[in-house]
């Protein structure tokens, strides 16, 4: 199907040297045209599919992407079709046209680039993220070493084709000669249907965000997953509540929580070892081999030995900037040697006498509330602390009087336990006064999430502000 969709690329009256756009539906005949794509030595763009239509042209425009190609079955499904279609919007459709203007890509990108990512886009347009073919070689040597994959080896792909987890579950696994199982995108909540997925499929790696393993650990029925090999958490912070039950979920399993970014790729590694490791703070652990790592203060100066500040990382996967240039500035950041820049992560860590890291939360979820600054992520460390809390999401909410109201999403393991009192009173002893939420909404099902799989705090702000 490669072969096939190469042939097509170059027939499909895209030029030589301009970048190509695939749409990230997940399917093996996607993942045969951006093979395609690297046989043909051309950079690809890969958006995701949630993207509306005048988010997607303007982030085409931004690549320098004269053809979006999509992928579809032919010949009863065994074989590839490519279409392809311009970069340039019908003015009819009330959004915005937008013409891929030249020249686009930052001199400072390197020449060989091959995937082109992207941010969440939870602030807005999503980022671009080049990587060179050498980052992305780099990365895939070293997962499939660390995790063992090779050939023959059953590795589930849950995440969307455009996020970054799939360099480890996809390309990671393909290099080496593995097998790669893709979850259809249309069932990836349904746990009954995903439990059934990994046992028939005997699938032997798992990657995922906590999300993912929520929905197995509801739907198991009792009977673990005793074919897994390799565990591996990772894109969010995972409810202790959730992690105590991992051993007993995947008997035959090493447990790993992961910790990376889009710009870089993973950077931490840290091996569950049993329930005296789950029972704290899970660490992020220690940087990955190759990787630098650096906590500095609210002024950047760099902090040694035990510290809490800003995470500050470099790895030898990473990509050089954005490709907007503008975006890249104060992001990437050179410091000491002035060699390869560090990347600023926005996190907040602590690193004890070991050197062992551990995700405290984030620097933008910290707001001011009738003056006191609030770390949001303590909060919702103390309210995920109750036994009967299975997801909570804290918020700050505009406010006419305190500038800032703090408002906590709450879904619980059962009906009617924990109320909102409990909470309250569990977060006034532990908190400060300013930190205590102002209102707490009890849920019984799932928090919206975002198509990576992170709870959609937007989407929660947006919530309580259309109720007003």
């Amino acid at each position: 199907m490669a072969v096939a969709a190469r042939s097509q690329i170059e027939s499909s009256g895209c030029a030589g040297s301009s970048r190509i756009a695939v749409r990230a539906e997940k399917s093996a005949q996607t993942i045969a045209l951006i093979v395609a794509c690297m046989m043909a030595r051309r950079s690809f763009l890969l958006p995701s599919t949630a993207l509306g239509a005048g988010s997607l042209g303007a982030l085409l425009g931004r690549a320098d992407c004269q053809r979006l190609l999509s992928a579809v079955p032919a010949d009863g499904g065994a074989g590839i079709r490519v279409e392809a279609g311009d970069v340039r919007l019908d003015a009819d459709s009330g959004e915005p046209q937008v013409v891929a203007p030249a020249g686009r890509l930052a001199a400072m990108v390197e020449a060989d680039v091959s995937f082109m990512l992207t941010t969440s886009g939870s602030t807005g347009l999503p980022k671009i993220v080049p990587l060179s073919a050498g980052a992305v070689d780099r990365f895939t040597d070293w997962a499939a070493a660390r995790f063992r994959i090779s050939s023959g080896t059953r590795v589930l792909s849950y995440a969307p084709l455009s996020f970054d987890l799939c360099l480890l579950d996809i390309w990671a696994t393909l290099k080496v000669g593995g097998t790669v199982v893709l979850v259809d995108e249309e069932r990836a909540t349904d746990g009954r249907y995903l439990a059934e997925l990994v046992r028939a499929e005997r699938i032997q790696v798992v990657q995922s965000v906590p999300m993912f393993y929520g929905l197995l650990a509801n739907a198991y029925g009792g009977q673990p997953f005793a074919g897994v090999e390799q565990l591996i958490v990772t894109g969010d912070k995972a409810p202790t509540q959730l992690l105590g039950q991992l051993p007993s979920l995947f008997p035959n399993a090493r447990i790993y929580n992961v910790y990376g970014s889009t710009e870089t790729n993973d950077s931490f590694l840290h091996e569950v070892v049993g329930v005296a490791d789950i029972a704290v703070d899970l660490p992020i652990g220690r940087p990955i081999d190759g990787v630098d790592a650096l906590v500095v203060d609210v002024d950047d100066a760099v902090l040694d030995g035990p510290a809490e500040g800003e995470l500050l990382v470099r790895t030898p996967f990473q990509t050089a900037g954005y490709l907007d240039p503008a975006a890249s500035v104060g992001k990437f950041v050179a410091i000491g040697d002035g060699k390869q820049p560090y990347f600023r992560t926005g996190d907040l860590v602590r690193r004890d006498a070991h050197g062992v890291y551990t995700l405290l939360g984030r620097r933008d979820f910290q707001v001011k509330v009738r003056g006191t600054r609030v770390n949001l992520a303590e909060v919702e460390h103390v309210i995920l602390g109750h036994s009967a809390v299975l997801e909570a999401a804290v918020v700050g909410v505009p406010d006419e009087i305190t500038g800032t109201r703090i408002h906590a999403v709450v879904r619980r393991s059962a009906p009617g336990s924990p109320n909102s009192l409990i909470l309250r009173e569990r977060c006034r002893l532990q908190l400060p006064r300013a930190a205590i939420p102002t209102t707490i909404d009890l849920v019984d099902t799932p928090l919206p999430a975002t198509a990576t799989g992170k709870v959609d705090r937007q989407a929660l702000i947006r919530a309580v502000l259309d109720r007003r």
